[in-house]
């Protein structure tokens, strides 16, 4: 195994948007099995910390195949795309307001006569809304995943992003509202 392999070849996986997670879950599974530093514990100590970076490389590598949000991202860093998270932004209106409506939903939620159907709603749109994402950036990408430096799958990301920071707060709000019932 090398250290530099993209995570595609680290896996023996086409480098596409399109990932058989089977695969995925099952190459996983035996490249721990491999590296994994249980195994190197009566090894030198050069051994050992090899295959603790083998271990973290292919964990990573896995969380980042496993995640299409993560996925994509990395197809358009491997493509020469630079992401400025600090600065990127949409100019979506939309879109925009689509956020601010969901924001100002999730604040609401407390005061519904029932505030967990009303957060299991919003949290259903969030998900429909991140799988249409999905979807159009699986289109973007294609199944070669070669987009390079486009600008419309950056954007779609951008969005997913978004639409995963909103569940986050979803679940933690719905965390709180649990608490609360203790």
């Amino acid at each position: 195994m090398d250290l530099s392999s993209t995570y595609f070849e680290l896996f023996g996986l086409p480098q596409s948007f399109l990932v058989d997670t089977g695969q995925l879950d099952e190459r996983y599974r035996e490249l721990q099995r491999t590296v994994h530093p249980d195994r190197f514990v009566n090894a030198t100590d050069q051994e050992r910390r090899l295959s603790m970076q083998l271990a973290t490389r292919i964990n990573e590598g896995y969380r980042t195949l496993k995640d299409p949000l993560r996925r994509g991202r990395y197809l358009l860093e491997l493509g020469g795309h630079v992401f400025d998270d600090e600065q990127h932004t949409t100019s979506d209106n939309g879109f925009l307001m689509e956020q601010v409506e969901l924001r100002e939903a999730l604040e609401e939620v407390r005061a519904a006569d029932d505030p967990f159907s009303a957060l299991n709603g919003i949290m259903d749109r969030i998900a429909a809304d991140f799988d249409a994402l999905t979807g159009e950036l699986q289109q973007r990408l294609g199944s070669a995943g070669s987009a390079g430096k486009d600008g419309a799958a950056a954007e779609t990301l951008m969005k997913m992003q978004f639409f995963r920071r909103l569940h986050e707060e979803a679940q933690e709000l719905e965390a709180a509202l649990e608490d609360e019932l203790d």
